[in-house]
């Protein structure tokens, strides 16, 4: 942890494109959140669909269409904008995931951990 930032991985360990899933907290509840490259940009959201509000993906690490150009509700084939998270097909078309602010240092992912608290706590409350 550097200050208040926790380092995911390096932006190299996503495959180009593709995703990653992670998690934050103890418990048999913590936070699920999933980061997604594009290039030299990567975009990190909560790991809920708008529609339904479960976990997007059933196989770990996967949550792109198989053209790999958006992300992929496999529950109920919702499609999302990777910069935007913004659903443009299916169930939910104009809301939008819950993106986590995510900073690219030095080729490393960092998150800030108060907001994953943060996130944690509004999820409990």
């Amino acid at each position: 942890m550097t200050d208040n930032f926790f380092r995911l991985c390096a932006l190299d360990e996503i495959q180009d494109p593709g995703s990653r899933e992670f998690s934050w907290g103890e418990g048999d509840w913590p936070l699920e959140f999933f980061v997604v490259r594009e290039g030299d940009r990567a975009f990190a959201y909560l790991n809920r669909c708008p529609h339904a509000g479960h976990a997007l993906n059933w196989q770990h690490d996967q949550f792109l269409t198989s053209e790999r150009d958006l992300i992929l509700c496999q529950s109920h084939g919702a499609r999302f904008t990777i910069p935007e998270g913004l659903c443009v097909l299916g169930p939910c078309p104009g809301a939008s995931l819950r993106s986590i602010g995510l900073i690219l240092r030095d080729g490393e992912l960092l998150v800030d951990a108060r907001e994953l608290e943060e996130l944690i706590a509004g999820i409990d409350a």
